[in-house]
């Protein structure tokens, strides 16, 4: 007997435990926290972050590439061993050679030019024996060469400017495209987070419809049990009980599915239960319609984005101008040269070489092939100018298109408020109706479901009115409620910065 004593209390410190661990594991979310753990977890706003560090440190490496680069290369032993023919003197000969050396360069490139200057000194060592006509010649010297040069395009365009500025553009365009993901984020969650603030309220309505329900039938019990009511409004107060259990049962599992969907979209633990936090209150916010437009014309990215598309093109203009172009390229150098069997004395007879050279890449007759090229690149450059012009038209749109909503939403709220209102003093007064015996049962749930309704149409129109005001936030890239515009800057915060 003991046994089972000590079982028991073992079994229901276990129940309490696993309890306890249960409401320990619900974790409650406002919806600021909720768009900081999406943004943390979201596939799609750390595909922008990847892309965005990628430019970046292709902006990075570009830049360094414009700095000094140094190298060495070194050839430490050559060896070659050959029969030759010496058209000269229609005689054959052997020549040995060995050889070694290394080939120290800085070279930097000019950015504003286009041009690269190189400061080259080569050093080596060689050991050269020829065998002509039975006699053996060997010569043995250091050498050393050393000379500055420049390497100069001409009348052409400057590709490493045209380069550097369009990953700078890549960059820009990048951080704009988080910048926008980062407010569809909020926006996603924003519906999300309401989806299960609703399932929630309408779980709550659906309780409180089945304690009225409950209450309504108590009346008719006692009446029926006391002969004052037929036994088939027992029976419809039954059906309606019933049918109001059913209802708080589909409630629950409509939350229960929100939640997943929510906790799902967060990339939260699905086992891990949540409850959400929200005052929804009737703030209703002044918005001016012109200043809205202004707003959104002033700091809508897209409207950059639009621009980016169009300088992208006209570098693609002058790159295609380069076809088949007249253009020409200066080489110069300077430098001085040395040998000698000792390697202290390889100066002592310098020989100096200059060199210059000059070319040009003249087009003679293309048959029209850059001439077509440039006026389908014009054409594409003429297309990016109209979606810029049709981006603006289609943020006034959008700004009026949201600010009419807004202000319908209003409306519909003192609709909703009034209606809840006038739903509950009828269900009370039917009640009261109802408990007198003066209405049936169908009737009286008829008005209950109105109430439940009306309660609902409330709670959706305010949510609808979040909705809208922030969709008036992402439209203006400015926040009415507090009256302050949203810094791009602010966008551009990565993910717990």
């Amino acid at each position: 007997m003991d046994k089972y004593k000590y079982f028991g209390f073992w079994l229901i410190l276990l129940l309490i435990f696993l309890n306890f661990k249960q409401v320990s594991a619900q974790e409650a979310l406002t919806l600021e926290k909720a768009i900081e753990i999406a943004g943390m977890n979201s596939p799609d706003l750390q595909r922008s972050l990847f892309s965005l560090n990628r430019f970046q440190e292709t902006l990075k490496a570009e830049r360094a590439s414009l700095k000094s680069q140094f190298s060495l290369s070194v050839n430490p032993i050559t060896y070659d061993n050959s029969r030759q023919f010496d058209n000269r003197f229609s005689e054959w000969y052997t020549n040995e050679n060995i050889q070694s050396g290394a080939t120290f360069r800085v070279d930097q490139p000019i950015l504003w030019t286009d041009g690269t200057l190189s400061l080259v000194n080569t050093f080596g060592w060689q050991k050269n024996i020829s065998d002509a006509q039975g006699y053996l010649d060997e010569n043995t010297a250091f050498t050393n060469n050393l000379y500055l040069s420049l390497n100069q395009p001409l009348f052409t365009y400057n590709r490493t400017k045209l380069e550097l500025k369009t990953i700078e553009l890549d960059l820009e365009n990048a951080n704009i495209n988080y910048a926008l993901q980062k407010l569809s984020l909020e926006k996603n969650v924003t519906q999300f987070f309401y989806n299960v603030y609703l399932a929630r309220m309408s779980l709550d309505i659906a309780e409180e419809e089945l304690s009225n329900t409950q209450k309504s039938y108590e009346i008719i019990k006692n009446k029926v049990n006391a002969g004052l009511e037929a036994m088939e409004e027992l029976y419809q107060a039954e059906l309606n009980l019933a049918t109001s259990e059913s209802t708080l049962q589909n409630r629950q599992v409509e939350l229960d599915n929100a939640k997943d969907a929510f906790k799902k979209f967060l990339g939260m633990d699905l086992y891990t239960d949540i409850v959400v936090l929200a005052i929804i209150i009737n703030d209703s916010v002044q918005v001016d319609l012109e200043k809205a437009v202004e707003y959104g014309l002033n700091s809508r990215m897209e409207l950059r984005q639009r621009e980016i598309d169009i300088e992208n093109a006209q570098f693609q203009l002058i790159q295609t101008k380069s076809i088949n172009e007249f253009k020409g390229n200066v080489q110069l150098s300077v430098g001085v040269m040395g040998d000698n069997p000792t390697l202290g004395k390889v100066y002592d007879n310098p020989t100096k070489n200059p060199r210059v050279a000059l070319s040009f890449n003249i087009p003679l007759y293309d048959w029209g092939e850059r001439k077509a090229r440039i006026k389908a690149q014009e054409a594409v450059i003429q297309i990016q100018e109209l979606n810029l012009n049709e981006e603006r038209r289609q943020i006034i749109v959008d700004i009026r298109l949201v600010y009419r909503n807004l202000l319908n939403q209003e409306n519909q709220i003192g609709i909703a408020k009034q209606n809840e209102k006038n739903a509950q003093l009828t269900y009370e007064i039917n009640l009261e109706r109802y408990a007198n015996g003066d209405l049936t049962g169908m009737d009286l749930n008829l008005y209950q479901n109105q109430l439940s309704t009306k309660k609902m149409s409330l709670a959706q129109a305010f949510i609808n009115y979040k909705i809208e005001l922030l969709n008036l936030k992402i439209q203006t890239l400015y926040d009415f409620s507090i009256n302050r515009p949203v810094i791009p800057a602010d966008l551009f915060k990565q993910p717990g910065e």
